[in-house]
């Protein structure tokens, strides 16, 4: 006869025994998850954030209407796959990412008023969101006053630093002047004509490039011009660019008006093996609006392309397009509001709390050695090391790398002499 007894103290042993050979099959990184218990509330958050034993409510605040739309709407989408995919591994401190989100509607005091509703009523631990510089700067002074944190991911012009901003994009040093310098050196572009959207970002970019232009390439601003968001109308702009016939366009048009400038320059005789042209503002996401045989031959300057070759992107690419679906695109300012989420989580784990001043704290020095782009780090200025790029427009919608600085440029919003 069996004995009771000695069949449920084999079975505690052979449990046990499974129990830690599964345990040595986890990589190491996920041990301490187990072993840790989740810190109590009050200790790590001690501020009255929207923060509860089980989960951490944070903000997305972008324009999923309007103009802008059709270049934010990726952002909003890689902030929620890197949400996803942080909750799938356990959340951040024990607590699974809750997200509301609200649409700024491509209008600067909408993006006022729901960053307040956000800091104010919600009380969220931190906002990812913005895409123009008009509605960082609409929020900013809110931030500041109410001690928010925003994770911008937006290619900006510089001249800022703000303790309550991550900036995940490039500033203009890291863009503009290595494009610039690319154009005279590869293209030998001596003469350019400037074109942007007529809000702050295209113009201190402008002004920063004719500066670089004039003063360290000794080249010649022949034109520069600058229409409304939302503009569809730049029959005027292209002959008088025709009968400037510059080295090189330069354009900072941004959002929806892409569409009609690309299609209209091609239609007007426009195309990339007849005129240079570098845009700092349509990606693969504008494409998909704009059409890539409009585009093609045309270059773009930006840190991430989709079709970059490296293992975290390759990984990036896929899980993008297994939730967003084959056709989904990826963009600079898209890839740089995925990393939002993740270096938000390493500096509230290194700082053991959701507290900002905290997490603020404990921010510069930050790796992401996952990121698509391949690596990033956080400056004590608040912007990322990242590495310079230019692609060429493929008729599918795609870039081609064509330029990838050496190494990776350190990030400098406030250049001497801009």
């Amino acid at each position: 006869m069996t004995n009771p007894t000695k069949t449920l103290q084999s079975t505690l042993k052979t449990s046990r025994r499974k129990l830690v050979l599964g345990l040595m099959s986890l990589p190491l990184a996920m041990l301490p998850i187990l072993a840790q218990a989740a810190p109590a509330t009050a200790a790590i958050n001690t501020t009255k954030l929207a923060v509860n034993d089980k989960e951490v409510v944070v903000g997305q605040l972008h324009s999923a209407t309007g103009t802008m739309a059709i270049s934010e709407t990726g952002a909003i989408q890689a902030e929620r796959l890197a949400i996803e995919q942080i909750n799938a591994q356990g959340g951040i401190l024990g607590r699974k990412i809750r997200i509301i989100q609200e649409d700024g509607a491509s209008d600067w005091p909408t993006f006022a008023e729901k960053s307040k509703k956000l800091l104010e009523k919600d009380r969220v631990a931190a906002v990812f969101g913005c895409w123009t510089s008009a509605s960082r700067k609409a929020v900013l002074p809110i931030f500041e006053r109410d001690n928010g944190l925003l994770y911008y991911p937006t290619f900006y012009e510089g001249l800022e630093q703000s303790k309550n901003v991550i900036y995940t994009g490039q500033e203009a040093t890291q863009q503009v002047l290595e494009a610039l310098n690319w154009l005279a050196r590869e293209k030998k572009a001596k003469t350019f004509y400037l074109v942007g959207s007529d809000y702050i970002w295209p113009r201190t970019t402008m002004k920063i490039a004719r500066t670089h232009i004039e003063k360290v390439l000794k080249g010649k601003v022949v034109g520069e011009e600058y229409y409304a968001l939302g503009s569809t109308q730049f029959g005027s702009l292209i002959n008088k660019m025709k009968l400037k016939h510059p080295d090189a366009i330069v354009s900072a048009v941004v959002g929806g008006s892409n569409v009609a400038f690309y299609k209209q320059l091609k239609a007007a005789g426009v195309t990339g093996n007849k005129q240079t042209l570098l845009t700092f503002s349509a990606s693969e996401d504008e494409l998909l609006g704009i059409g890539g045989e409009n585009m093609a031959g045309f270059y773009a300057s930006f840190k991430y392309f989709q079709s970059l070759n490296n293992p975290n992107n390759v990984k990036f690419v896929q899980a993008f397009k297994a939730k967003y679906g084959p056709k989904a695109v990826i963009g600079d300012v898209t890839q740089a509001a995925y990393l939002g989420p993740w270096l938000w989580k390493a500096a509230v784990e290194k700082a053991g709390s959701f507290d900002v001043n905290k997490v603020v704290a404990a921010s510069p020095g930050i790796e992401l050695k996952t990121a698509p782009e391949g690596y990033v780090k956080v400056h004590p200025n608040h912007h990322l090391w990242s590495k310079s790029r230019i692609g060429m427009a493929l008729p599918n919608g795609q870039f081609k790398v064509v330029y990838e600085s050496p190494k990776l440029i350190v990030p400098n919003p406030f250049p001497k002499g801009y």
